[in-house]
């Protein structure tokens, strides 16, 4: 049944990027490919793909932390007020906003989206519960979904986080403000230009900015100090941007692009004309690049759902292949040595059963031949008792050696990944599979030729995504020209199209 239902969300969701973009619908079909192989590896589950991990559609996400003005700023962008706003703590709720028809606004129960594989934070309850035991059944106190009729939403969605000071769910709220990082196309980082010292944004700098430096994808995080009209009585606009990059850079920060703004309509009056319109120069100038990131998440999120698709691959070539290998070397070497140790310790046993039997023997002045043979049948059956003995004793050490190393590999492994790399080596260690097998179960030549195939695979759809936003030779310019220029052109002057071939 839930193998089922996972093949009915791909298949809406391969219908759903082929709308978009047709060339997403071949990269659907790399999916299908690397679930099967995942599953045939154990490391997923039937219910499990790697498609999964992205949303249905492109994704910005509003983080930082209280009183930086991330709801008015989403409020001014949607042009109606959606969120509340405050200079305190207002929502402790992560608000998925979506596109709604109806010109309404709804607000839904987090169960809408963890029960919903469209969109972001599907089944999220499970992450809650992995941080925080007992609290995944309460994704209503984490999330909820509000819709509304503002048409610069069609076609993507926006979530808007709480703050990231103190806060009594703070370990599930990490967590899953991670998997909002992991699944945005964007991320818009907010600080407050009122309090852009260093001790005041700790919270957010140690997790927002600290833990996103090695990513990737870093280019995908905009850090924006808000509420800059604050400093125009002072004039010193410059300095306070200054000091807040400082604090950035002290964290190791240096991918992701800078932006000061405020919001007009919350402003403080600026009575200087001269300096007002700097001011106003200065956020309309990265308003309008904020803006322009935000129009452009369905481009990059075309690119970013190919990049999935190697990451993927890669991730079961470079990373799930080589623990499988070294978690079947560390078991093989574990049973190996109990079993070696069992052996002993039966040996040992028999001899002392054997000098047992030749001194009683010489005491009652029989031989040790005439000894034994009347005790012939209750021998064979010690034996195939001990024999026994020895199989289950060496199937209970094999279960048990599996745990002990999946639990030693599993404190290395990053723990998002920790239930699949679980079911990767449950799956190598069942009772009927030899500890002697060097390569994982379900591996081939086969599946390796397909994997290492996958590198070539990404980068044609990278070139034909690249041919649908971009047109170098004009060849398109002249299609819609119409066949007038092609027809004037003289004979034998045709030229080969690089986008075309010969």
């Amino acid at each position: 049944m839930e193998h089922s239902e996972s093949k009915e969300h791909l298949s809406l969701l391969k219908g759903h990027l082929k709308r978009e973009n047709p060339i997403l619908e071949k990269v659907m079909q790399g999916f299908s490919e690397l679930d099967r192989i995942g599953r045939r590896l154990g490391y997923l589950h039937k219910d499990q793909s790697f498609a999964t991990r992205t949303p249905w559609w492109p994704l910005i996400a509003v983080l930082g932390t209280y009183s930086s003005g991330k709801s008015s700023f989403i409020n001014s962008y949607l042009g109606f007020k959606l969120q509340a706003t405050g200079t305190q703590a207002v929502d402790d709720k992560f608000t998925v906003i979506c596109y709604s028809s109806d010109g309404q606004v709804h607000i839904l129960p987090g169960k809408a989206l963890d029960a919903d594989p469209r969109f972001p934070l599907y089944r999220i309850g499970w992450a809650i519960e992995e941080a925080a035991p007992g609290e995944g059944q309460h994704v209503d106190a984490f999330l909820q979904l509000k819709t509304s009729p503002s048409e610069v939403l069609r076609g993507k969605i926006l979530i808007d986080s709480p703050g990231f000071d103190a806060d009594a769910k703070r370990t599930s709220t990490l967590r899953i403000t991670d998997r909002i990082i992991d699944l945005s196309d964007l991320v818009l980082v907010f600080f407050d230009a009122r309090h852009p010292e260093t001790g005041s944004m700790r919270d957010t700098l140690q997790h927002l900015v600290k833990s996103t430096v090695q990513r990737k994808d870093a280019t995908k995080f905009l850090y924006i100090l808000n509420q800059m009209d604050v400093t125009a009585q002072e004039d010193n606009p410059e300095q306070v941007f200054a000091a807040w990059q400082r604090a950035l850079a002290q964290q190791g920060l240096t991918a992701g692009q800078y932006f000061s703004i405020y919001n007009p309509d919350a402003s403080v009056h600026i009575e200087d004309d001269e300096v007002r319109r700097r001011f106003e120069k200065k956020r309309q100038a990265n308003l309008d690049e904020i803006m322009r990131r935000i129009e452009q998440v369905k481009v990059a999120r075309a690119y970013r759902i190919v990049g999935l698709l190697e990451d993927s691959a890669s991730t079961l070539s470079r990373e799930v292949l080589p623990a499988a290998r070294r978690f079947l070397v560390l078991w093989r070497r574990r049973v190996l040595l109990l079993d070696g140790l069992l052996v002993l310790l039966i040996c040992l046993l028999l001899a002392g059963l054997g000098l047992a039997l030749s001194a009683g023997a010489q005491q009652s002045g029989l031989s040790a031949l005439s000894q034994l043979k009347p005790v012939q049948p209750w021998t064979s059956i010690l034996l195939l008792l001990g024999l026994a003995g020895f199989l289950g004793l060496h199937f209970a050490f094999r279960s048990r050696s599996a745990e002990k190393v999946a639990d030693r590999l599993l404190t290395q492994t990053d723990s998002k990944a920790a239930p699949q790399y679980r079911g990767l080596y449950t799956h190598n260690s069942r009772w009927w599979r030899t500890i002697f097998r060097r390569n994982p179960a379900g591996w081939n030549t086969r599946l390796s030729a397909k994997l290492e195939a996958f590198q070539e695979r990404c980068n044609r759809f990278i070139q034909e995504l690249n041919d649908s936003f971009t047109d170098p030779s004009g060849r398109r310019e002249q299609q819609a020209d119409g066949p007038m220029e092609a027809s004037s052109a003289e004979p034998g002057s045709q030229r080969e199209d690089p986008q075309r071939g010969p």
